[in-house]
């Protein structure tokens, strides 16, 4: 970096689609060295592939529901980079649409596994990390789900109120040393996400629900990720921020 400033390094889960891709594509137009984490290796490359012609980047192939995977990438960023200074965790599956009573045993134990407990496992691996360099930010992607009802979303509304509560925790307790805690809240997005064949009718029927009148372009998601790990949001932590264009707010 010119005049001898340390170049920073970001994060990203999730990063070879929608709001993950697009968060990843924002950080590196910042300057940041960004590392690009997805559980698909084939599409993970390519995105690599394209966004090195904006700046510095690296695909890591990681699992977020499992912890040694987790502990391995986290690993090879700072092998790879030296530090770490911000992160976003957006890797997240919906699972299958079942009332609470009709959810299967396995779909619960899938998404609690990717959507909650893979944004700790990425927690707990990057905040000592962050910690050796004098403090960081974390942003976790919650959801509108996760301060409010999601019929016939079960797992993913108590994933996502869970990845609220960790959120809370963890900036109380690594305020003081330099990291702040954060988590976005998007309503629903246009991302590979919404099934293709109800395209345009999920779409529709979203945006007759937001105030605004559309629903969330990741690349809004993306800077508002950005504003957060930056020096503008220096004195915010531990807050759920709602990018739902009014949804929450009836």
């Amino acid at each position: 970096m010119a005049g001898g400033e340390v170049r920073k390094v970001a994060l990203v889960t999730g990063a070879s689609s929608g709001i993950g891709r697009a968060t990843a594509e924002a950080f590196i137009a910042a300057g940041y060295a960004t590392a690009l984490l997805d559980i698909n290796e084939e599409a993970g490359k390519r995105t690599e592939a394209a966004l090195r012609q904006s700046g510095e980047c690296a695909f890591i192939r990681c699992d977020v529901a499992d912890d040694e995977s987790v502990g391995r990438s986290v690993e090879k960023v700072i092998n790879l980079y030296g530090r770490l200074d911000a992160a976003f965790h957006a890797a997240a599956v919906p699972g299958e649409a079942q009332p609470t009573a009709e959810c299967s045993i396995e779909n619960w134990n899938r998404v609690i596994a990717v959507d909650l407990t893979g944004t700790w496992y990425c927690m707990r691996h990057e905040i000592p990390q962050m910690l050796k360099s004098g403090g960081g930010a974390i942003v976790n992607c919650s959801a509108a789900a996760g301060i409010r009802g999601a019929p016939r979303l079960p797992a993913y509304a108590a994933a996502k109120h869970g990845v609220v509560g960790l959120t809370k925790t963890a900036a109380l307790e690594y305020a003081r040393q330099g990291i702040r805690v954060n988590a976005v809240l998007p309503t629903t997005t246009d991302t590979p996400m919404i099934s293709p064949e109800r395209r345009q009718e999920i779409m529709e029927a979203a945006a007759s629900k937001i105030p605004i009148g559309r629903i969330c372009r990741p690349s809004e998601i993306a800077d508002t990720v950005i504003w957060l790990c930056g020096g503008g949001a220096s004195f915010i932590t531990g807050q759920a921020i709602a990018v739902d264009g009014g949804r929450t707010a009836h």
